[in-house]
């Protein structure tokens, strides 16, 4: 019999308005309630409020929903201190007490990590400030033609349009007073359309500028550009089409909250919360308790972050870096620093063959810190190393415990875990974890 096509019949999403009450919360701050027994999740809605929702997705089993009115306050909700909370995606839990942020991303991991670790105590959460924490910053810039302005901002949540700010109140106050002179400078230039982002970075030694734009600036935009820099005594980097970052004034950035002065470049990964990545070096490598004697092997090591630290209790570190520019820079500092017992070496961490020089060496410790797509790939192969301890330190809990398995597997045991609320304000829920033989 023949097999004719049927053309599956679209199914539509009802954006009706209807009423949900808020039970609980999921991983990221946002509220979940019921509705026909099927899941609804509201940003911006807080556990025991009645709240009027559309639904912007739905699926058979979930409903992800708008927050239209708060019909039955919560006595916690609070006023967002930002007065581009509304509409900026970069934060979204400022309508939630502090300490209720910390609670639900305490309670979120416990829950992703009870099946991996079901008799492990969850320690107290890393913390610093929960405004003004951010050291860097990237702002997006665009010319509207039709409004004849620049478009200064963040992009909106789920969209990409930019949203103009003139304060941003998690940023650093030192690069807070950066943003309206910036953008009068910016909105002055000769060609704005080949704008094309800013970024702002508060180091220890200077605050720095970096501008991205598609082709190289004319002179008297440079000119702008540098007396703006002098002015407000900046240093400033041009990106000027498909050429490296050029510094054009001040001095190369550094930052040193774990004990080594690291050289940097405004395009280098650093740590955004300088006062919660000084508190997790420390903690990352008091559970790796590294002896003198030891050799450890640092994973997804960037500029040195954890590396120089454990240098110096070590009898050799090994720093392993996918980008090529952030191993040189590592090597660099260590040639600075006077360093000898550190090495870095470049590999694609994802797609090793076991015949790398570093690979073939022991390891009496390992740290690693990946990132959001975590250490698939490296993480298989960690056990031939016949490490005692294993930290690992992460931005994603998802491919978190996707990787732990793979140790629990290799001959492991998790027994500490610590959340670090690396981004406050925000859901995003940073964690570390002790393996041990």
């Amino acid at each position: 019999m023949a097999n004719f096509f049927k053309p599956t019949k679209k199914t539509s999403t009802s954006n009706k308005h209807f009423a949900v009450d808020i039970e609980r919360y999921d991983y990221q701050g946002a509220g979940i309630g019921f509705n026909n027994k099927k899941l609804v999740f509201v940003e911006g809605a807080l556990v025991g409020e009645k709240v009027l929702v559309q639904p912007t997705e739905t699926k058979s089993k979930f409903i992800r929903a708008k927050l239209i009115k708060v019909q039955q306050k919560s006595d916690a909700r609070r006023e967002p201190f930002c007065p581009h909370f509304d509409k900026c995606g970069g934060c979204s839990l400022q309508h939630m007490p502090y300490q209720t942020q910390l609670e639900v991303k305490q309670q979120a991991f416990k829950k992703l990590m009870s099946k991996l670790a079901p008799s492990v105590e969850l320690s107290s959460i890393i913390q610093g400030d929960e405004r003004g924490y951010r050291r860097r910053s990237r702002i997006s810039l665009r010319w509207n033609p039709k409004s004849q302005q620049l478009e200064f901002g963040f992009r909106q949540g789920k969209s990409n349009q930019i949203v103009s700010i003139d304060q941003c109140p998690v940023m650093s106050p030192n690069l807070q007073g950066l943003l309206a002179p910036a953008r009068a400078t910016l909105s002055s230039l000769s060609q704005p359309r080949n704008l094309g982002h800013l970024e702002l970075v508060d180091a220890d030694n200077t605050q720095v500028v970096l501008l991205r734009t598609t082709e190289e600036l004319k002179v008297a935009d440079k000119e702008a550009m540098l007396e703006f820099a002098k002015a407000h005594q900046v240093s400033l980097y041009l990106h000027q089409g498909k050429t490296e970052p050029e510094i054009v004034h001040g001095d190369a950035p550094v930052c040193s909250e774990t004990g080594s002065e690291l050289s940097f470049l405004p395009t280098d990964f650093i740590q955004v919360n300088r006062s919660v990545n000084q508190q997790m070096v420390s903690e990352a490598i008091s559970w790796l308790d590294v002896q003198a004697s030891e050799r450890v092997l640092d994973l997804f090591s960037g500029i040195g972050n954890f590396t120089f630290p454990i240098g110096k209790l070590s009898s050799k570190v090994i720093g392993i870096e996918g980008v090529q520019e952030m191993v040189d820079r590592a090597s660099h500092n260590a040639t600075k620093l006077g360093v000898e017992n550190a090495e870095f070496y470049q590999a694609n961490l994802a797609d090793l063959n076991g015949n790398e020089e570093w690979s073939k060496q022991g390891f009496d410790k390992i740290l690693l810190d990946p990132a959001r797509a975590g250490a698939q790939g490296i993480v298989e192969q960690l056990g031939q190393f016949n490490a005692s301890k294993i930290v690992y330190v992460s931005c994603n809990p998802s491919t978190l415990a996707r990787d732990s398995e793979s140790l629990l597997e290799q001959g492991y045991k998790i027994s500490k875990m610590r959340v670090l609320d690396m981004f406050p304000q925000t859901g995003h829920l940073e964690s570390m974890v002790l393996f041990e033989k």
